[in-house]
This record gives C-alpha cells, sequence and structure tokens, in this order.
C-alpha cells in the first residue's frame, strides 16, 4: 500500500518542462549538408522552415522522389544539390486585394529533412525549397524547427547566440 501511495504522490508532481533557450529574430544557422552558414530569420509565423533555392527539379530515383536544387544566395556558386524528398507542401498565399481573407492557390514545394546547427544544437528538420533570393534573409526558422531546438524568440534581439559550433 506504502509503494501505491508513493507512486500516486509522484504523478501528482507537475511536469517540469526544459526552459526554452531565447534567440533573436535573427540567427546565424549552419547547414552542413550544402556546406553554409546563412543568417536565418526566426519566424514563429510560419510553420515549416525554408531554404532560398533555385532551378528547383523533381525527379525519380529507384522509385522514390528526389529534388535537384542550386542555392539561391548572392554568395552561392552553382554547385548542385540532390536530396531524397520528405513530402510536397502546400504553402497558402494571401492576395494582395484589399480583402484579408481572400486565399489565392496553395503552392506546392518539395520539403527535405536537412541537418540545422543553432548554437551548439543540432536538429534535422523539415525544411523547404523556395526562391527567397528577393528576400534579406535565405533561411527562415518556422516553429517546427523552433520547436525541436526547443526555442523562444525575443523579437527585440538579434544573434544572440554564437555562430554554428556544431
Amino acid at each position: 500500500m506504502k509503494s501505491i501511495l508513493a507512486l500516486s504522490a509522484l504523478l501528482a508532481l507537475p511536469v517540469m518542462a526544459a526552459e526554452p533557450t531565447l534567440y533573436g529574430r535573427f540567427e546565424y544557422i549552419g547547414v552542413p549538408e550544402v556546406d553554409a552558414t546563412f543568417q536565418a530569420k526566426m519566424d514563429t509565423g510560419a510553420l515549416t522552415a525554408s531554404l532560398s533555392a533555385k532551378d528547383i527539379q523533381l525527379f525519380q530515383r529507384d522509385g522514390e522522389d528526389w529534388v535537384r536544387f542550386r542555392l539561391a544566395t548572392k554568395d552561392a556558386d552553382n554547385k548542385v544539390f540532390e536530396h531524397k524528398v520528405a513530402r510536397i507542401s502546400k504553402i497558402k498565399g494571401r492576395s494582395d486585394g484589399e480583402e484579408e481573407d481572400e486565399v489565392i492557390d496553395p503552392t506546392k514545394r518539395p520539403v527535405v529533412e536537412l541537418e540545422l546547427c543553432l548554437g551548439n544544437q543540432k536538429h534535422t528538420v523539415e525544411v523547404n525549397l523556395v526562391d527567397r533570393s528577393h528576400f534579406n534573409y535565405p533561411l527562415l526558422i518556422g516553429v517546427k524547427a523552433l520547436r525541436e531546438f526547443n526555442a523562444a524568440v525575443n523579437p527585440a534581439r538579434r544573434f544572440t547566440a554564437d555562430k554554428p559550433d556544431c
């Protein structure tokens, strides 16, 4: 009976989750698979991470979906990368019309799993490929990746983590 009471007491204790690490709105993120470190925007309004890519081509290899692409960043060379596709995402965009709720056709983007390095943490996260060359930051880190890193974002801060060291 004492063991049942002790177990009940343990189960009644609140679960203590690790406190999230606080990062700034912009951080340096290493992407070892493309041998690059990017200035990334930490975006709590986006679900999935996005990497700036161009010449995106889907193809089949051994009966599986793969994607071929080049980085669409100002310092990128013309190196071609190939990666297995995890899934195809459907991104809903909003029109520039007056009605805020007017939704335009979703865009389909290939999603790959990449290792990302933030500070001294490395996690594999889903990253969709899209040309972000018209944006200031070639890498956007969405909510799913922020959860993987147990991250919270302080929009008043910038580059709080050291350069990636994974």
